[in-house]
């Protein structure tokens, strides 16, 4: 069965009220996915992570090249795009457009052949997985924490077990603003701590060291993800566990991070590293060497699903002697495209999420919601991305 068509989509939502964190503020969601459809009209969607526009310029550009390739043969597809895009895209943007494709030409097949991707990427180990809620972002400016009480509450009443909130104020604020987030959620709950690569070494150190009494589950992107030997020196003088690799892509870049012991927990983000194929080469890497993986994931439902399915299929780092709680991240920030644009939706009980067992990622699109979030003008790339980034 050969590709038909290729088609993007930009969607933003504006939010209600703009959020921000170490480096950035957002005021609205912006996000591209990608559908691809085959000669007998069944289609598949994919999305990628990164700034809209620039994404669906480089599906544009990879789209001659996927077009009459055979979807089943969904890894030949994805070695022609890398092969194409070698010389100037071994990182960045164009991985992330490849990505959306890639978790396109999965959903599709999946469809095709009526079976799950789960399965299509060699069983699930389990039929459930166990979110985290990320959030805690700041919303005000002066007095950035006000909402948090609220809203641990609010995560714990849904039957989130783990939450994930953010530092990077300065170590004297984020020493402050982590003690009282553990006062608030008790100690059985899960915390962990996202600096969004805002310090340097003896920063990030002396913050990890001054919040280890909290019982921090672990420390995400401590550092600028160019740091490799920073972060293993980083390891070395604390015991909470460091975790990055959103910023990383390909296998190559996720052995560069494994290699150099930078990392406990690497997380790469599927729509964005390579997608569900490359995805299944990081995680073996990260099985061969002992090492724990849980995805970033940030965007739609669609995302979303692709964490599910590769979770489930995740295997045990080797002579563990059970299978324990995998992890899959959960943004709770307002995001009508999360929310909306597909269906069914997400249901949360008892703390878990079921793995769908529908063919392909389980999923369909809105079309009304679709048209009502693609209806706003893109304008130009640039105006896009200083519209999405505001530097504060």
């Amino acid at each position: 069965m050969k590709i038909k068509s290729i088609e993007t989509f930009v969607l933003k939502d504006k939010l209600s009220k703009s959020f921000f964190f170490s480096q950035w503020e957002y005021s609205e969601r912006c996000i591209c996915i990608v559908k691809v459809t085959a000669e007998d009209g069944t289609y598949g969607w994919g999305e990628g992570y990164g700034p809209a526009s620039v994404l669906e310029a480089g599906i544009k550009l990879l789209e001659p090249f996927v077009v009459g390739e055979n979807v089943l043969e969904n890894e030949v597809v994805w070695n022609t795009m890398y092969r194409k895009t070698l010389d100037f895209a071994r990182r960045g943007i164009l991985v992330a457009s490849m990505s959306a494709i890639d978790i396109a030409v999965w959903d599709l097949k999946g469809k095709l052949l009526n079976l799950p991707i789960s399965t299509l990427l060699g069983g699930a180990h389990r039929s459930k997985v166990r979110p985290y809620a990320t959030g805690l972002y700041f919303t005000d400016h002066k007095n950035p924490t006000k909402t948090f009480e609220k809203e641990a509450k609010l995560y714990i009443s849904q039957g989130f077990k783990a939450m994930k909130m953010k530092v990077g104020l300065g170590i004297k604020e984020d020493v402050k603003n982590v003690k009282l987030m553990r006062e608030i959620i008790g100690p059985e709950i899960q915390l962990m701590v996202d600096s969004n690569h805002a310090y340097t070494l003896r920063e990030a150190t002396e913050l990890a060291r001054k919040i280890e009494q909290y019982d921090i589950a672990w420390f995400e992107e401590p550092l600028s993800p160019e740091f490799y030997d920073q972060y293993s020196e980083l390891r070395q003088k604390t015991t909470i566990p460091i975790s990055g690799g959103e910023c990383e892509y390909l296998r190559f870049g996720f052995q560069q991070l494994i290699a150099s012991n930078s990392v406990d927990i690497i997380q790469p983000d599927i729509c964005a590293s390579g997608g569900l194929t490359e995805a299944k080469r990081i995680g073996a890497l990260a099985s061969a060497n002992g090492v724990d993986l849980i995805p970033h994931t940030w965007g739609t439902a669609i995302g979303l699903h692709v964490a599910l399915h590769f979770i489930s299929n995740i295997e045990s780092v080797p002579g563990r002697m059970y299978q324990p709680d995998f992890l899959m991240e959960y943004d709770q920030t307002e995001n009508g495209l999360r929310d909306k644009l597909c269906f069914p939706s997400i249901e949360m009980k008892d703390g878990m999420i079921e793995v769908p067992k529908r063919p392909g990622l389980g999923i369909d699109i809105d079309e009304d919601v679709l048209n009502k979030y693609a209806s706003i003008p893109t304008g130009n790339t640039e105006e896009a991305i200083q519209k999405i980034y505001k530097v504060k």
